[in-house]
């Protein structure tokens, strides 16, 4: 009995401070009780925004025995450099400075909201706020899989070549060498070191 008489008591107690509210203050109250009930509702639109995250945010392992862009820069430049007159057989060894990187698109979605209040004394105030946001575009394959969408690969920059050549101490070899090597890579000649093959 004591219990409904302090609920009672306390309604009548929340019900006088609600009637010396203002009704710009009722209207806030509200405002922000329906916007805590609409952040707080589910949408399709949240779940699938998960869902990108979850993948995006996915480790990616590689298989051990793949080749990786260095071996396969390698012997590329191998095959290329066993082609050239004098210089015989030949070995190659590359060091990165960075590994390739994929660039995704990305959508920048913008917001802009404008709020017009008034106030007791008859003033108008109007409030303009802009949001941008960025969000990954997916592509989806055949099977219904999605992946980021990729615009750009950039290859891996090569900090230093070493080309051991059994024709690494005639000058004329080492020259084109070094020129093909810079040509190929982009890599100041003081990078490359061509050695004899013994």
């Amino acid at each position: 009995m004591e219990k409904e008489k302090d609920k009672n008591v306390n309604f009548k107690t929340w019900l006088s401070k609600v009637k010396n509210l203002k009704k710009n203050q009722i209207f806030m109250v509200l405002l922000a009780g329906i916007l805590l009930v609409i952040i707080a509702l589910p949408t399709k639109q949240g779940e699938e925004t998960r869902s990108k995250n979850q993948t995006e945010q996915a480790p990616v392992e590689k298989v051990s025995n793949e080749k990786t862009d260095t071996d396969v820069l390698e012997e590329k430049l191998v095959s290329a450099l066993g082609k050239v007159k004098g210089v015989g057989k030949v070995e190659v060894m590359l060091t990165r400075k960075s590994s390739g990187q994929k660039i995704v698109e990305k959508d920048k979605p913008v917001s802009d909201k404008t709020t017009d209040e008034q106030d007791n004394q008859g003033g108008n105030r109007v409030t303009r706020e802009s949001t941008q946001g960025e969000e990954t575009v997916y592509a989806q394959d055949g099977s219904g899989a999605q992946t980021p969408y990729v615009i750009e690969e950039l290859e891996p920059e090569i900090q230093g070549v070493v080309v051991v050549a059994e024709g690494g101490d005639n000058p004329v070899v080492v020259q084109n060498i070094t020129e093909a090597v810079m040509a190929l890579f982009g890599v100041e000649v003081h990078k490359i070191k061509v050695m004899k093959m013994s």
